[in-house]
């Protein structure tokens, strides 16, 4: 049973327990707040738009479960990825739809079970119900379950109890129910008067043994790896890991160590005042622990070997394993039932054959007594005929002697009239024959001058067809010898304009090479008086701070009006914006060389 199907267990509830009117249906306003709280809790993004356009093409109406479920595999299932979310928060919110509609214990009653215990068996329900809706479990499935209780209260299961409650004719017909079964709970039959927190206490080991995939768990003492001192830690198994916590109430883990093929479990000699020693190693590190008594080493040691060997296997749940293996000996069973009863009827049957046939034999016989007494009477009466009639035959034999004589004088006779007539007809059926000849090549010779006939017709109306055919491709081929003479006297024209057009712009090509050649040259000769400028600016400005540093008492200050004039020349300079301005110029000239170029070789 993969995730999905889990999944789809505890949301088919939640979606019962939305159909208020038992129609099968339900609206969509209250799908669009299971949808959201669905979403919530597997920790998928909610689209609220989804719904709405998944069924845009319904009415207003209600929705059914089957309209429902593409909506739930594609938006929601589809997005589900395991170990992001709880699946424990995903059953209580299906489980506090459901029990607010159906799960109505009475009030009186003292053996009523709490709401929490009533929430872990509903999921122990689920977890071990068919995978077929609406979901129902076995009487086996119930009886398994109820030991796995008894057994965690150290109480031995009431089978008349629960024999009696599974003779009801609904639970015969349909198997449990979940409310059927939460009932059976409440009336206290299974629990006997045990005490609530005794009864509590089984329900939540059972559940977390089935549901939480927890293989063991208790205390035990482990050696530290730092330190190595002893403490007391409470460890939990699972298929593929062993933690181990502070205490029983699994708040403070302390620490988790992953199980593969790689591990291993020995059993330690006594020493450091410990007893019931073992082992657990893995590639990386030993963990050495201790445990109370023998029976509970040997219990955690078999039980840490199969949560390696589930590991190994890639099997993430023992109890998913043993219900399937339980599934297949309940329908190996059922299989050896049908066939006994198919045996049985097939036995029935060819007893009841066997006894027809004797039946039928008897008659047989009967009839056969019958027709031998009916037998002896017929000779006798056949006897007397046959005397009868061979006197009678006598008679007739001496008359027909006579008649014969007779008869034989005049077959001779007509024998010689009938020779005569054969002769005559042979005769005649040969001058036949020779008609019936000369009628058939008659008539063939008629048929061979239809069918000439008939061919000349065809040949000359198959000549006179192809005559204008020829005649209609002879025009066609006139029309486009002059059409072909006409284009091509058009592609003559077009391609002397084109080569006209190409002289044209490879001259204005060559001129605007020529003037760029000659801005270059001029480029060139700005650049140059601009060094020469630059230079000349350098000495200047060496010249003038020199003259403009400070003069003592007593020294005669150069007459520097002409420095006083001098300014710096800017930086926009006449030889560089010639150049700039020839620059642009070329780079116009090559734009309107290559407009034009394109422009030819697009009308060519």
């Amino acid at each position: 049973m993969d995730l999905r199907s889990e999944l789809l267990k505890s949301i088919w509830y939640g979606f019962t327990a939305l159909d208020l009117e038992k129609s099968g249906k339900v609206s969509k306003s209250q799908l669009k707040v299971l949808s959201h709280n669905l979403c919530t809790v597997l920790s998928i993004p909610h689209d609220p738009v989804a719904l709405e356009e998944h069924f845009r093409d319904d009415d207003d109406g209600p929705v059914s479960s089957q309209g429902y479920m593409p909506y739930l595999n594609k938006y929601i299932l589809d997005k589900v990825e395991e170990g992001c979310f709880v699946k424990e928060q995903v059953d209580e919110l299906c489980w506090t739809l459901t029990a607010k509609k159906n799960y109505k214990p009475g009030k009186d009653n003292k053996n009523v079970l709490p709401g929490k215990d009533a929430f872990s068996l509903w999921c122990l329900f689920n977890f071990l119900s068919e995978d077929k809706y609406p979901l129902i479990m076995v009487p086996d499935e119930v009886e398994y379950l109820l030991k796995k209780m008894c057994m965690a209260m150290s109480v031995e299961l009431n089978c008349v109890e629960l024999e009696d409650f599974i003779s009801k004719d609904t639970v015969q017909q349909n198997g449990f129910t979940v409310w059927s079964f939460l009932d059976m709970m409440n009336s206290g039959k299974v629990t006997r008067g045990m005490d609530q927190e005794i009864t509590s206490m089984a329900i939540e080991e059972v559940y977390r043994e089935i549901v939480g995939d927890v293989l063991k768990e208790g205390y035990l003492w482990k050696k530290g790896q730092l330190r190595r001192n002893w403490k007391e830690r409470w460890f939990t198994l699972r298929p593929g890991t062993l933690a181990y916590y502070t205490s029983e109430d699994r708040k403070d883990r302390q620490g988790n160590i992953p199980l593969d093929g790689d591990c291993c479990v020995e059993v330690l000699p006594d020493r450091d005042g410990k007893r019931c020693m073992f082992c657990l190693k893995t590639l990386s590190k030993t963990y050495e622990m201790s445990a109370s008594d023998t029976k509970q080493r040997q219990e955690w040691t078999a039980a840490i070997q199969t949560a390696i060997r589930l590991h190994t296997e890639g099997k993430t749940s023992l109890h998913k394993d043993l219900k399937l293996k339980r599934r297949e000996q309940r329908e190996q069973r059922e299989r050896g039932r049908l066939a006994k009863e198919e045996e049985l009827q097939r036995f029935r049957a060819l007893q009841e054959e066997k006894e027809r046939k004797l039946a039928e034999l008897e008659l047989l016989k009967e009839a056969q007594r019958q027709a031998q007494v009916l037998l002896e009477q017929d000779e006798m009466r056949r006897r007397q005929q046959h005397d009868e009639m061979q006197r009678a035959l006598e008679v007739q034999l001496r008359e027909a002697e006579e008649s014969r004589a007779s008869m034989q004088a005049e077959m001779i006779l007509k024998e010689e009239e009938a020779e005569r007539q054969r002769k005559r007809i042979k005769e005649l059926e040969g001058l036949q024959m020779s008609l019936e000849e000369a009628l058939h090549q008659e008539i063939k010779a008629r048929q061979d001058e239809e069918v000439f006939r008939y061919a000349q017709t065809g040949l000359l109306s198959e000549e006179e067809e192809k005559m204008k055919a020829l005649m209609a491709l002879q025009d066609e081929q006139e029309e486009y010898i002059r059409k072909t003479q006409r284009e091509k006297q058009e592609l003559r024209q077009e391609m002397e304009n084109k080569t006209r057009a190409l002289e044209e712009a490879q001259r204005q090509l060559e001129e605007v090479r020529a003037n760029r050649h000659r801005v270059d040259q001029d480029v060139v000769a700005a650049q140059r008086k601009l060094r020469q400028a630059s230079t000349n600016v350098k000495h200047w400005n060496v010249q003038m701070n020199r003259l403009m540093s400070p003069v003592g008492p007593g020294e005669k200050r150069s007459s520097g009006g002409s420095f006083s004039r001098f300014q710096i020349p800017s930086q926009r300079d006449p030889g560089l914006r010639l150049r700039q301005r020839s620059e642009e110029q070329d780079d116009e000239s090559k734009e309107n060389v290559d407009s034009s170029v394109s422009l030819n070789f697009t009308h060519m």
